[in-house]
């Protein structure tokens, strides 16, 4: 998949003010520091599409950005900034689960994960919670350059080892790196696959 065009749209923190029309979104979530927004810059080749802090847990919005002015790429807020207080943790925590269960445009949900990370308990639990809600869900190690290919890969099989202790069958796993561009046409391919997937509207209401 090429893009042509990517922008912003609309920030907010209201599942119910995000854009109304019938478009595919594939939302973009990790703990704060992960990569998420470099990962995003890097898919769209707009270095500052999204914004990128080298300070954790700037991220508390909902971002929506137009893709080929066909689909979106959403930006949820980090989870698991220790700095933030008990009150802000719990708004950015209702913020994302109102979004993940109430969005029916969401098509895809992509978990990003630090590669050089053993597994946090903060990610397992966010992966048990998604899947006891039935949220189609992909998992994306991050910084892959960080790492040598053979350690990368001992690091992600090690992971991915662990999940299957508790996993009948893993969701699809990326491996990326935003400084290389690695993962990013496998990223796009993916994406660009479900966009072929009718999008099931939310008519009940």
């Amino acid at each position: 998949m090429n893009i042509n065009s990517a922008k912003f749209t609309i920030s907010n923190t209201d599942v119910n003010k995000c854009p109304q029309e019938p478009r595919h979104e594939y939302a973009f979530i990790g703990r704060s520091n992960v990569g998420k927004s470099s990962l995003i810059n890097m898919l769209t080749s707009h270095k500052k599409l999204a914004m990128t802090s080298a300070t954790p847990g700037k991220t508390t919005l909902i971002n929506h950005f137009l893709i080929n002015d066909q689909w979106y790429i959403v930006d949820l807020p980090g989870y698991g900034y220790a700095q933030r207080g008990k009150q802000m943790q719990k708004q950015i925590r209702d913020i994302i689960e109102s979004y993940i269960l109430n969005r029916w445009q969401m098509t895809n949900l992509f978990l990003l994960i630090d590669c050089r990370l053993a597994p946090q308990k903060i990610d397992l639990e966010f992966m048990n919670w998604l899947g006891e809600n039935e949220i189609p869900f992909s998992i994306v190690f991050t910084k892959l350059d960080k790492l040598s290919a053979a350690a990368g890969k001992k690091q992600i099989e090690k992971y991915t080892g662990i999940l299957q202790e508790s996993w009948e069958e893993l969701p699809p796993v990326f491996r990326t790196s935003s400084a290389d561009g690695r993962g990013r046409a496998e990223l796009l391919d993916y994406i660009e696959e479900l966009n072929k997937l009718p999008l099931q509207c939310d008519d009940e209401e």
